[in-house]
């Protein structure tokens, strides 16, 4: 039993691959994030140099995998008990986990590496909710859902920025938006007067499942139902670009988004652990 790590994405796709795609609602953030490198570069992610992981059980064959873009934690999807132990045990060993800047996975899998970790860390809940049977919003917000284009461009940027702002994440680039436009990835919702005033995005379907993500409504908006219709309409745009399954995550502390969910037929699976070394500041 045994870790293997590499910088090389190939290898990392043909040894874990199919072990990775076995179960692709706890390992979405492993799928999308190696396809992302794959399409765009490296740096997709972040200015580090991404590096990779696959667990081999006793019976020879591979059951887990890891992925990492620094600056961003270390994600890992489903973990066997095993590689979970073996994992934990190697975190000062391995040199190219010796930088990694945290841990993002099952809530469990999470704390378990933090205590291993041995740092003082800040912890994010996040829960994984699965859809279910499709409800659209009651009542109806006013307006309707388009596709976002080209054009919507500077709009996009300029909220997913204010996105990212507000849930402490990492601003999504051009390169990215126009590889969500690319295959009608980018929903808005715009008002009874047409104009936009909310946006839902769905990542590329892998082996039959999206992940709905990010969803934003500019404050001034809120309030209307408009992030209701523009995640309804992104599930639908997910489904009918081949997902089998829709697939998203929510932060716990935020009470809007987990009631708004469950009422478009969104059904919770698990918790997962945003764990964090703790930064300290001298006044």
């Amino acid at each position: 039993m045994t870790w293997t790590f590499t910088e090389d994405l190939t290898a990392y796709l043909d040894a874990a691959g199919a072990a990775v795609a076995a179960e692709p609602v706890p390992n979405t953030l492993l799928r999308t994030t190696a396809d992302g490198l794959r399409r765009r570069g490296p740096q997709a992610f972040g200015s580090g140099t991404p590096f990779f992981g696959w667990w081999t059980g006793p019976d020879g064959a591979v059951a887990a995998g890891l992925v990492c873009t620094p600056p961003n934690p270390l994600l890992v999807g489903a973990l066997p008990a095993e590689a979970l132990a073996a994992l934990a045990d190697v975190l000062h060993t391995e040199p190219l986990l010796a930088g990694v800047a945290g841990f993002n996975g099952r809530r469990a899998d999470a704390r378990v590496l933090a205590e291993a970790w041995g740092r003082p860390v800040d912890i994010e809940e996040n829960r994984l909710f699965r859809l279910g049977t499709l409800v659209a919003p009651s009542p109806a917000p006013a307006g309707a859902a388009r596709p976002a284009t080209e054009e919507d461009l500077p709009l996009l940027l300029e909220w997913l920025a204010a996105f990212a702002a507000e849930a402490d994440t990492i601003t999504a680039g051009t390169t990215w938006v126009r590889d969500r436009l690319s295959y009608g990835g980018v929903l808005l919702w715009q008002d009874a007067a047409g104009t936009p005033v909310s946006l839902a995005s769905f990542s590329r379907p892998l082996g039959g499942a999206a992940r709905v993500g990010p969803v934003y409504t500019p404050p001034g908006a809120r309030g209307h139902g408009y992030g209701a219709g523009s995640t309804y309409a992104a599930t639908l745009g997910a489904r009918a670009a081949g997902a089998a399954e829709v697939i998203l995550f929510t932060d716990l502390a935020n009470a809007t988004s987990n009631r708004l969910y469950p009422r478009l037929g969104y059904v919770p699976v698990g918790e997962r652990s945003m764990v964090l070394a703790r930064t300290t500041s001298v006044v």
